[in-house]
């Protein structure tokens, strides 16, 4: 957890002073999201950009677009 927290204060540190609460969530949560995928990736959980554009075109189709 110390690590998380060093991490997070040092993405802190690196925005402008007057930045936003709304905006350093913001940057956490997008911190956040690319180390989900990041494991994601190193566990093999990932599909071909194939796979991803005929999943696209079925919700695409029973969206009715």
């Amino acid at each position: 957890m110390a690590k998380a927290k060093a991490e997070a204060l040092e993405l802190i540190k690196q925005l402008p002073d007057d930045v936003t609460t709304g905006r350093i969530m913001e940057e956490l949560f997008f911190k956040q999201q690319i180390e989900k995928g990041l494991e994601d990736v190193a566990q093999g959980r990932i599909i071909t950009h194939q796979e991803m554009k005929d999943r696209i075109a079925r919700w695409r189709k029973s969206a009715g677009r």
